[in-house]
């Protein structure tokens, strides 16, 4: 007898990734998404996988984990994966999409898919039957108030801020140059130097102006890798400068020189007419964000098509409330992906829609959850939130150091290179131990985008 449909719930990365695993495997998959009857705060579009900070899915070099964890998601058939390369737009060694296109190509794919049932609805309780809670962090409160009653109160959160967005023609080149840091992707990034003066005028600008305020009940807790850049200024002076606004690798050609800081600007849409300001996310107010941003050379005249927010991200103490296999401990049928489970970054979020997919599929037909190998940057990541001794639990993006170490005398880029075999070789076997290899008609529909 066929199996009820899975129901997911929320179609951002990690729903759209997890609904995407279901269906491929031949399961019935019921996908909620309460946008456009619901809006959030940050989405602007009822599109799935809409990408409301940095268009950026950060590096695609194997030198880096999530470089390796991109390459595991690759090999497992990710739709996330094969939606970003069809959008891909130049960045450097990262790899950056036109967000538009990226959502339009999610969509079509899982809107296509005759497994595939679109409810388009507020889910306010947590339905019976194997479900996959994969909300993000702006989950509504009425289904944060659900989840509450099954695993108690003790969701954590912190802030979240999104850079600005301006248009190309308003950059002045004249003082603004192209280039990628050490070379690396030709002239993908504009650039705007600062000599000291200027950048120190800038840092006092930018520590007085005017903040959005919290609301007095919520406490301001930051993800590091996300901190706003007044927040960065605060800790000292130079902060910036060895920070987002580091100029190394950088070389002005109309003087031949590094300059003292330097802000970045990479490319948001395929036609380059949209560029964000790089790692500068910020909570000040609107017309403060106008004035202070403005002070950067070449920014002189920026048109904003949009400007710096702050969102408040709910996750969960999943180190105790989870299973490796994303299961609740509470509820062997309802699992938990993306953000809200404590994985910090695009790439983090869908890879664990894709891990809960697979769970679920396997739970569908009576089999038992599996878990990838720590020594993968996938299997690392939920290592790490899942690891019930943990304390202080934090959000966490893919790094080599929650990978077990390699004991080589290697340094530097060879350990690296290490660390990526290591890993993809593991991968490759557990992939072939469980059967899950990517059958050519699902890869066709990732790669056309269409079923």
């Amino acid at each position: 007898m066929e199996p009820r449909a899975v129901n997911v719930i929320g179609a951002g990365l990690a729903g759209s990734e997890a609904a995407f695993q279901l269906a491929r495997r031949g399961v019935r998959v019921r996908l909620y998404e309460m946008r456009p009857i619901r809006m959030t705060e940050a989405h602007a579009t009822d599109l799935f996988g809409e990408l409301v900070c940095s268009n950026s899915l950060r590096s695609a070099s194997l030198e880096t984990a999530v470089g390796i964890l991109k390459e595991e998601m690759r090999r497992l058939g990710s739709i996330v994966i094969a939606s970003a390369e069809r959008a891909r737009v130049p960045a450097g060694a990262a790899l950056a999409v036109d967000r538009g296109e990226f959502a339009r190509a999610l969509t079509e794919t899982l809107s296509a898919d005759p497994m595939v049932e679109i409810v388009r609805r507020e889910v306010t309780e947590i339905p019976a039957g194997i479900t996959i809670v994969a909300t993000g962090p702006l989950t509504s409160p009425a289904l944060s108030a659900a989840l509450d009653r099954i695993v108690g109160s003790r969701n954590l959160y912190f802030y979240d801020a999104i850079a600005p967005i301006v248009t190309a023609d308003s950059i002045d080149m004249s003082v603004a140059f192209r280039a990628s840091r050490w070379n690396k992707g030709g002239e993908d990034y504009i650039n705007c130097p600062l000599d000291e003066r200027q950048y120190r005028a800038f840092v006092d600008a930018l520590i007085a102006a005017e903040k959005v305020a919290a609301h007095p009940f919520e406490r301001m807790i930051y993800f590091e890798g996300c901190l706003p850049i007044e927040e960065l200024a605060r800790r000292g002076p130079m902060t910036l400068a060895f920070g987002p606004m580091r100029p190394v690798g950088l070389t002005d050609p109309r003087t031949g020189r590094t300059p003292f800081a330097v802000v970045q600007l990479r490319q948001d849409d395929r036609l380059k007419r949209l560029y964000n300001i790089v790692g500068f996310q910020t909570k000040m107010t609107y017309p403060e964000q106008r004035r202070v941003l403005r002070l950067i050379p070449g920014l002189e005249r920026a048109e904003f098509v949009r400007l710096g927010s702050l969102h408040r991200n709910t996750f969960i103490d999943s180190p105790r409330l989870m299973r490796p296999t994303l299961q609740l401990r509470a509820r062997d049928d309802l699992f938990l992906a993306g953000q809200m489970i404590g994985v910090e970054g695009y790439m983090e979020s869908a890879a664990a829609g894709l891990l809960a997919g697979i769970n679920a599929a396997r739970m569908c037909i009576g089999l038992q959850g599996i878990v990838p190998p720590p020594e993968t940057a996938i299997g690392s990541l939920i290592a790490y939130i899942t690891d019930s001794k943990r304390e202080n639990f934090q959000p966490m993006n893919a790094n080599f150091g929650l990978m077990p170490e390699i004991r080589s005398r290697a340094r530097g880029r060879a350990k690296k290179t290490e660390f990526a075999e290591r890993a993809l070789a593991a991968m490759g076997r557990w992939i072939a131990d469980n059967e899950l290899g990517f059958d050519e008609a699902a890869q066709k529909i990732a790669a056309s985008g269409r079923a």
